[in-house]
This record gives C-alpha cells, structure tokens and sequence, in this order.
C-alpha cells in the first residue's frame, strides 16, 4: 500500500512587531506605534505595526530560514539540495531583485535546490505555501522552505496612504462596526516543509498542511466580489483536498484587513463555504495585532495559526467595538479563547480577485 504523503511544519520561525521568535506572535496585544522609519508628515495616517530595530530585508530573511532549518533539525547536508520558494515584494527597489535575491539567499543559507519567487501581492506566501504542499504530496520533493518578507516602507504606505485605505484612527478592527481600515505592519518568516514520509529526525511537527486550495473571482482590480465565490471556491477547495467536512474546522484565521467590502465579502464567502458552521465556528483575523505585511501575510499567519492549535489558544480579534450585521460570525473577541480544536483554515487574498486557503491540523 502507497503511504499518502502529506506536508509537515517541521520547523517555523517568524518576526514581527510583535517581536522575534515564532511563539512571540501570539501576543494578544497590537503593536501599532507612530513609524520613524520615514518621513510621513505629508501622510494621513500615521500608524503602523514596525519594530524598533529591524536589520536588512535580506538580513533577517536569512536569519528567519536559518533559524527554521535549525528548528527543523536540518543540518549542511540535509539543505542540499533543497528548494527555496521565496515571496517578496516585485516592484521597484533599492535592492537585488527578487529573483536574484532569492538565488543570494539560497546560497547564503546553503539550500542548493531550484528557487521560485513569488509576487503575487497579499497571496504570495500562501500560494508558495500551496506549491510545496502539492510537491511534497506528488512526491516530488521531500522537503521545501519556503520565506516570506516585508518590511514596512515608504513607497507602499504612501500608495496605501493616499489610497485611504489606511486607518485613520490608528486600530485595526476586522468585521467590526466602525473599522475604519488596515494598518501595515512588518513581517518576515520562513517554514520547512517536509513530507511525512521521511524519517522523522526526533523532531516534532507543528503542524501538517492537510489542504488547500486557490481560486479568482477577476471581479474588480481592487474590490472583492461582494457574494465571497472566489474565496468561498478556494475554501472548498482546500476542504475537499483534506477530505474534511466543514465541521471539522476549528478557528479561521481570518484574512480580514479592517476594510468595509472585504470584511463583508469574507463574512459572506465563509457563509457560503461553510454553511450553518460559519456562525459558530471562532473567527478572528491577527492583522488586527501585527498589522499587514502584504506579500508576507500569509506565510506569518500560517505560522500564528499553527501556533495557535498546538497552544490550544485562539488570538483575539483586537480593535472590536460593536457586531455589524453584515459579518454575522462569532469573532473572537475581548481576550484569547482557549480552544481544543485540531484544524484551522487562514485565508489569504488580494486586489485582482485572488484568493487562497491553507488547512492545517495539529494531533
């Protein structure tokens, strides 16, 4: 009998306000603070979720797959030959691009396999996530890292900026009444990802990514399609990929930024996905703690929900102030809720109707 080969977290680090360290990210408190790392005094806003001394981009990208190769338990040898799947930033920068930066720091960091880059805005890391989970299941790999980074820098802010999608009022408040908008915020992480089927080193899996699943909805360059189908699709997606019902999910970390439409269309697309599930099931979205950190987003939020089912502690929804009819859902809110739950969904997406869902479970 072929075993099934499923992908596991079997080393995961990340880096945000928050602070430095994976378990660091379930602090229940938000981290916006004013930004002095640039000029914003022509700007709106000016809140976001920075922390105080960050190294380079590429410096504390490579400190970030280090430190998960480390909790991995891989050594020089067993990096060799492994792939490097990279999400950044693709625009303009001062820096090498992305694909040479990816190539750097597969070097740099001794993982001699093929690099991928990945700069599809807000589902960059997640969709990552999906390619090496789909190659370790064909058994095309035995394992994968895959890196996420943003730092938070004045070209975007000011384009989020004058866009007014930022929150005037300095908090992040998803599906909340009275949510004004996002925040950004810093974020750097990297995962190993390996198959279960490979001898385990005496080194305990966080998690296993059971499902996932994409789907676009082409609706609007930057609205969301207001019915949800496109997320929905990618929830059911990644459901049907794990061979799970919709009861089975535990907590849904949420992609919600803050924002009036997305909210909403998210709220409707976990009604659609999930059923009567969608109102009892504990949701909350953790940008409200370490604000957005764009084409990071999904892979820090992976490892926070990760985290979160081994702790058996869900993270507040922060920034509430009152229920909104149009996201009828049972968020998380006040305090983190202790929970028993073995599987979880994090849900991604971006301008251009892009969406992802990674499935994880724990036990």
């Amino acid at each position: 009998m072929v075993e099934t080969r499923v992908a596991q977290l079997t080393g995961v680090y990340a880096v945000s306000a928050l602070g430095r360290g994976a378990d660091a990210q379930l602090a229940g408190v938000p981290a916006f603070r004013p930004v002095d790392r640039f000029d914003t005094a022509a700007r709106r806003v000016t809140m976001a979720a920075t922390l105080p001394e960050v190294a380079t981009l590429p410096d504390e990208l490579a400190a970030a797959i280090d430190a998960a190769c480390r909790a991995a338990g891989l050594n020089r040898a067993r990096r060799a030959g492994c792939a490097l799947l990279l999400a950044v930033h693709g625009g303009p920068a001062t820096g090498p691009t992305p694909a040479v930066l990816a190539g750097q720091l597969a070097a740099r960091c001794g993982l001699s396999g093929h690099t991928r880059v990945y700069t599809s805005a807000c589902v960059s890391a997640s969709t990552a996530v999906a390619d090496a989970a789909a190659r370790i299941s064909r058994d095309d790999v035995e394992r994968v890292v895959v890196a996420a980074g943003y730092l938070v820098e004045s070209d975007q802010f000011a384009l989020f900026d004058a866009g007014r999608a930022l929150a005037v009022d300095g908090a992040v408040r998803p599906f909340s009444a009275g949510r004004r908008g996002l925040l950004l915020g810093d974020g750097v992480a990297a995962v190993v990802l390996e198959s279960s089927a490979v001898r385990r080193r005496g080194v305990e899996p966080v998690a296993t990514v059971v499902g996932w699943g994409r789907a676009g909805d082409a609706f609007h360059p930057c609205q969301p399609e207001p019915g949800g189908t496109g997320l929905a699709r990618a929830i059911g997606g990644a459901l049907r990929r794990a061979g799970l019902p919709p009861r089975s999910v535990g907590y849904v970390n949420a992609n919600a930024t803050g924002t009036a439409q997305s909210d909403a269309a998210e709220a409707a697309a976990l009604r659609r996905a999930l059923g009567g599930h969608a109102a009892q099931v504990p949701v909350s979205s953790t940008k409200s703690l370490h604000g957005h950190a764009l084409e990071a987003s999904g892979l820090l939020e992976l490892v926070v929900t990760a985290l979160a089912l081994r702790h058996g502690e869900l993270p507040v929804n922060a920034g509430w102030l009152a229920a909104d009819e149009n996201c009828p859902l049972n968020v998380v809110t006040d305090r983190p809720q202790r929970s028993d739950a073995t599987h979880a969904l994090t849900l991604n997406a971006a301008f251009g109707g892009a969406n992802t869902a990674l499935l994880v479970g724990v036990g």
